[in-house]
């Protein structure tokens, strides 16, 4: 078996002030950790993640709370293929989330197109949320650590939002007289 090595972090917090405890939660699945439970999170063990973790339990100290960061790795394959599927689940939930929002961006690319509303205006601002989607999907690529099944949709469908606000801005440039 090839050995995928893990660090897992175990941390107990005081219930209150509940913004530290949820901002110390929102910190964790920011960087893309899985829980296995309450207060027992994995990430895969990069010197990135190592460092960033020591920092967390430092913070965690700060909260009065405790916390142990250890190196694991799975007894067996078929543990390990677990591991990664919950890591995969957790960013097709993300994923799905973008896709939704891809999906957004299209209803009002079609929305404003329906209405010939073609001006500057709604151009830069559906450049702006197509930036927003970029940005978004960049930040998933670098939580999916084991390649999530809906990764290659977003990406597509990311391509066809862009292709699709570039035939709305050449009707806004159309509708301007830009290109003639």
């Amino acid at each position: 078996m090839n050995s995928i090595a893990w660090l897992l972090l175990t941390y107990k917090v005081p219930p209150e002030p509940a913004k530290r405890r949820i901002a110390l939660w929102r910190k964790l699945k920011g960087m893309g950790a899985v829980y296995l439970q309450n207060g027992v999170c994995l990430l895969p063990k990069t010197d990135d993640h190592t460092r960033r973790l020591k920092i967390i339990g430092h913070e965690i100290s700060e909260m009065s709370g405790d916390s142990v960061l250890l190196e694991t790795a799975a007894l067996d394959e078929a543990q390990a293929e677990k591991v990664i599927a919950r890591f995969k689940a957790d960013r097709d939930e993300e994923y799905a989330e973008f896709l939704d929002k891809c999906k957004d961006f299209e209803s009002e690319i079609a929305k404003e197109t329906a209405a010939q509303k073609f001006t500057y205006a709604e151009l830069e601002e559906n450049d702006v949320d197509l930036k927003k989607l970029q940005s978004w999907l960049e930040k998933l690529g670098k939580l999916d650590f084991y390649g999530a099944t809906l990764a290659t949709d977003a990406q597509q469908r990311l391509q066809a939002c862009a292709l699709l606000l570039d035939a709305y801005a050449q009707r806004v440039f159309e509708a301007h007289d830009e290109n003639r």
